[in-house]
């Protein structure tokens, strides 16, 4: 058989794919054999399980775009920056760096990437020409809309099989549990006016 020689990115795709489909079969494999063990005072704790559906969740919600993200050879950075840029078109560096929370020297080696690559493409303020203003070209559009695509009906899915009124109730308990000092702003930022 000849010899197949993988690029560095065809190898991190299969590897992520791989470890992805390790991590559910393995989970499956555990909790078909017997019941996980549990601390007996935490067996009944609904926030126990409420924490552990939150890690699941989380970890479902991302594995969509983290398996797109490796055609690219992107992170989850590249695709929180896609994100609010997509959503906020026009956003300032200070903004950005606001809400998500990470360091300058973080966001400026993402961004660069992703200008360089032409996802993104930064404008100067007409206001202030040192601002930096934040839009996705055509092509960042198109990977932003791949990338929340599966994202969408996931969480479409799961807010019908709740019911209606589970999408107020969810919304009220994801607000919640952000920190305080960043719930005004991120209800805001959602467009959903101030938390109650």
């Amino acid at each position: 058989m000849a010899d197949i020689k993988l690029t560095d990115k065809q190898a991190f795709a299969q590897n992520s794919a791989l470890r992805e489909t390790a991590k559910t079969a393995s989970l499956d494999a555990a909790a078909s054999k017997s019941a996980f063990p549990t601390k007996k005072e935490d067996h009944h704790d609904p926030l126990n399980e409420v924490i552990e559906l939150l890690f699941f969740a989380y970890r479902g919600f991302t594995s969509d775009p983290d398996a797109i993200l490796t055609d690219y050879d992107f992170g989850r950075a590249h695709h929180r920056v896609i994100h609010f840029v997509g959503r906020h078109p026009g956003i300032t560096v200070a903004q950005l760096l606001a809400i998500l929370g990470i360091t300058k020297q973080s966001l400026a080696r993402v961004l660069k990437q992703l200008v360089e690559e032409e996802y993104v493409i930064q404008k100067t303020g007409t206001r202030d020409r040192r601002q930096r203003l934040l839009h996705l070209s055509d092509k960042g559009e198109q990977l932003e809309r791949r990338l929340s695509e599966p994202q969408r009906k996931r969480v479409a899915k799961a807010l019908h099989q709740a019911g209606p009124e589970a999408i107020d109730t969810f919304r009220k308990t994801l607000l919640a549990l952000i920190n305080s000092e960043d719930q005004s702003t991120v209800a805001k930022l959602t467009g959903k006016g101030e938390v109650s």
